[in-house]
C-alpha cells in the first residue's frame, strides 16, 4: 500500500471516530455530557485563570499547548522498527487510547472545579494518592520543559562548526519573540477595549506571517544557546503570572493558526510529491535498539498518548471550557491534531527525507545513529521541507519555515508547562500546609527554577534534562495510565460504562511498567545510578497509586454486594 493511500484511510478514520466514537459513544453514553451544566469557567470566573472561552479559541490554545516537540521526536525514532508499527500506534493508539485520555481528563476536571488530575485522585481514589500524583507530575513537567528550553535555545543559536544547518535556525528568533508582543496587544484590545475578536485575529495572523518572512531574511545572530535559555526562562515566568487572556490564550491561538497552515501545507505537499516508502514495512531487530514491544509505545509517547496532555486538559483548558459539550471537540479532536503531526513525522522520516532504502538505512542503521534529539529534529525538518517544496517554495525557505513552526510547537508547551508547574507547586503546598507557596509569584519562581535546573545543571557532563530524558517516555506514559485509572474509578463509582477507559489503561500501564523495569535494570548494569534511582522512585509511586486504586475498587464492590444482599 502506498503512503498516499494509507494517509487517505487514516484521515477517514479520524473523521469517523470523532463523529461516532467521541461525540456519540463517549460523550453520550459514557459521560452523558450536559450543555447546561455549569463549568468552572463560569462558576469560578476570575479573569486570570478561569475565563469562559469560545470553543475555537480554546481549541487553538489547547492544541498548541499539547503539540510540543515530542510528537515530532518520538515517531521520528520509532520508525527504526519500520513504518507500519509506528503508523499503527500513532493512529489507533490515538483514537482508542490517547484521545480518550485527553477528552476524559478534560471532562473529569470540568466536573471537579477545574482541579488537576492529582487533586481529583484525592477524592476519587484516596487522600494519599494526591501527593503521589503531584510528585510524578512535578518531575515530568519540569524535565520536559527543561529539555524543550534546551532544544529551542539550540535552534535559536547561530550555526557554527559544531552545528549542521538542519538543527540551527536563528531566523526563527524574530517571529517567535514578535508574536509575544502581537498577542499581548490583541489580548488587551479584545478583552479590555472591546474590539471585535475575529478582525483582531486576522490582523494578528497577517502580522505573524509578516514577521515570519522578516525573520527568514534577517536572522538574529551573535548569541549563544545559554543566552537564549535565560530569555526563555524569563518568558516562562511572565507566561505563568500574567492573566491567561493577555498572553497565553491569544499567543497560543495565533500560533495554532500558523500550525494549521504548516500542517495543511505539509499534507498537500505530501500528496503532490506522492513519495514511495524508503523505510521497510517492519524492521523487528535494529542494531542496538531495545525490543519493539514495549518500547514502540514508550518511544512514540505523545504521538499516541501522553500524560502531559491530561495536565493541560485539567490544568488550563478545563478552566476555560464554556460548555461540557465542547469537550469532544477540544479534547478528542485536539489529540487527533497531535496524531496528524505524528503521522507527518512518520511520513517525513520514511518517505519524505530519503530517496532510497540505502539512504534511509544509512541514517537508521543503528539505534545510536538515530536516537539523538537534534538528529530526529533535523530529519523531521528535512522531510517536511521536501513536502512544502512541492508547492513552489524554495527548499531553504521551506526548511526555515518548518523551523519556525517547530519552535512554535515547543514554545506553546513551555508557556503552558510553566503555568501547569505553578499550579502543581501550589497544590503540593496546599497538601503539605505550606501556605506561603500558594502565592503565584513565588510558586512561579520555583517552577522556573525547576525548569532551569534541568536546562543548566549537569550530570556526567550533560544537562540534567538530557541525561534523564530516557525517563520522559515511561514517566509520561505512567502518568497517562494513572489518569485513565482515576477516570475509570470515577465512572465505576457512578455506575457508568468503564470498558472504554479500563482497557486503554491496562494496555498503557502494562507496557510502561515493563519498560520502566527494563530501563532501571539497564541503568543499573551501566552504573547510571541517578537514572536508576529516579526511575525506581517513579515506579514505586505508580505501584502505590495502583494498590490504592485496587483497595478502593474492592471496597466499592463489597459495599455493592452488601446493598444487593440487603
Amino acid at each position: 500500500m502506498t503512503p498516499m493511500t494509507m494517509t487517505v484511510i487514516v484521515l477517514c478514520l479520524y473523521l469517523l471516530f470523532y463523529r461516532f466514537y467521541a461525540r456519540g459513544l463517549l460523550g453520550g453514553r459514557v459521560f452523558a455530557l450536559d450543555a447546561d451544566a455549569p463549568t468552572p469557567a463560569h462558576a469560578l470566573r476570575d479573569d486570570v485563570d478561569y475565563v469562559p472561552t469560545n470553543k475555537y479559541i480554546l481549541f487553538g490554545h489547547h492544541y498548541a499547548s499539547i503539540a510540543g516537540l515530542a510528537p515530532m521526536l518520538g515517531p521520528a525514532i520509532a520508525v527504526i522498527w519500520g513504518w507500519l508499527p509506528a503508523l499503527c500506534w500513532v493512529v489507533l493508539g490515538t483514537l482508542l487510547v490517547g484521545a480518550v485520555h485527553d477528552f476524559s481528563a478534560l471532562v473529569l476536571s470540568a466536573r471537579h472545579r477545574g482541579r488537576s488530575v492529582g487533586t481529583i485522585a484525592h477524592e476519587v481514589i484516596s487522600p494519599r494518592t494526591r501527593l503521589l500524583f503531584l510528585l510524578v507530575i512535578f518531575f515530568l513537567v519540569a524535565l520536559a520543559m527543561g529539555v524543550f528550553v534546551l532544544v529551542i535555545s539550540g535552534l535559536f543559536a547561530a550555526p557554527d562548526a559544531a552545528n549542521i544547518p538542519a538543527t540551527s535556525h536563528p531566523e526563527a528568533v524574530f517571529p517567535t519573540y514578535a508574536l509575544m508582543l502581537i498577542a499581548m496587544v490583541i489580548g488587551y484590545l479584545v478583552y479590555k477595549r472591546g474590539f471585535a475578536l475575529w478582525p483582531m485575529i486576522a490582523i494578528g495572523f497577517a502580522l505573524m506571517l509578516l514577521t515570519t518572512r522578516i525573520g527568514l531574511d534577517m536572522p538574529i545572530t551573535g548569541f549563544d544557546a545559554s543566552d537564549w535559555t535565560w530569555t526563555l526562562l524569563l518568558y516562562a515566568f511572565a507566561a505563568s503570572i500574567l492573566p491567561v487572556w493577555l498572553l497565553l490564550q491569544p499567543r497560543d491561538f495565533l500560533n495554532s493558526l500558523l500550525l494549521y497552515l504548516a500542517l495543511f501545507s505539509m499534507l498537500i505537499g505530501f500528496f503532490l510529491l506522492s513519495p514511495d516508502w524508503a523505510a521497510p514495512v517492519v524492521n523487528p531487530h535494529p542494531v542496538g535498539a531495545p525490543p519493539m514491544l514495549p518500547f514502540l509505545f514508550i518511544v512514540i509517547a505523545c504521538g499516541a498518548v501522553s500524560g502531559f496532555h491530561g495536565l493541560v486538559a485539567s490544568g488550563t483548558s478545563s478552566k476555560q471550557l464554556n460548555r461540557e459539550t465542547d469537550a469532544p471537540f477540544i479534547g478528542y479532536v485536539g489529540m487527533i491534531g497531535e496524531s496528524l503531526l505524528a503521522l507527518l513525522a512518520v511520513l517525513a522520516t520514511t518517505a519524505g527525507a530519503f530517496s532510497s532504502r540505502a539512504d534511509w538505512e544509512a541514517f537508521y542503521g543503528s539505534w545510536d545513529k538515530a536516537v539523538g534529539l537534534h538528529q530526529k529534529l533535523g530529519v523531521f525538518i528535512q522531510g517536511n521541507a521536501n513536502f512544502i517544496h512541492q508547492l513552489g517554495v524554495p527548499l531553504d525557505y521551506a526548511a526555515a519555515f518548518i523551523s519556525v513552526v517547530v519552535v512554535g510547537f515547543a514554545m506553546t508547551s513551555v508557556d503552558t508547562g510553566a503555568r501547569l508547574l505553578r499550579f502543581n507547586i501550589e497544590e503540593i503546598a496546599e497538601t503539605l500546609g505550606w501556605h506561603a507557596l500558594k502565592n503565584r509569584y513565588l510558586s512561579t519562581l520555583l517552577a522556573v527554577a525547576a525548569i532551569g535546573f534541568f536546562a543548566f545543571f549537569k550530570v556526567n557532563g550533560k544537562p540534567a534534562g538530557l541525561f534523564l530524558w530516557t525517563l520522559f517516555g515511561t514517566t509520561n506514559q505512567i502518568l497517562a495510565a494513572l489518569t485513565l485509572l482515576t477516570v475509570t474509578i470515577y465512572l465505576y463509582r457512578r455506575k457508568r460504562p468503564v470498558l472504554y477507559t479500563l482497557l486503554p489503561m491496562l494496555l498503557v500501564l502494562t507496557a510502561t511498567i515493563s519498560g520502566m523495569v527494563m530501563g532501571v535494570i539497564k541503568a543499573l548494569s551501566h552504573q547510571q545510578w541517578t537514572v536508576a534511582i529516579v526511575g525506581s522512585v517513579i515506579f514505586l509511586l505508580a505501584v502505590w497509586v495502583l494498590i490504592e486504586a485496587v483497595v478502593v475498587v474492592r471496597r466499592l464492590r463489597a459495599e455493592r454486594r452488601y446493598v444487593a444482599d440487603a
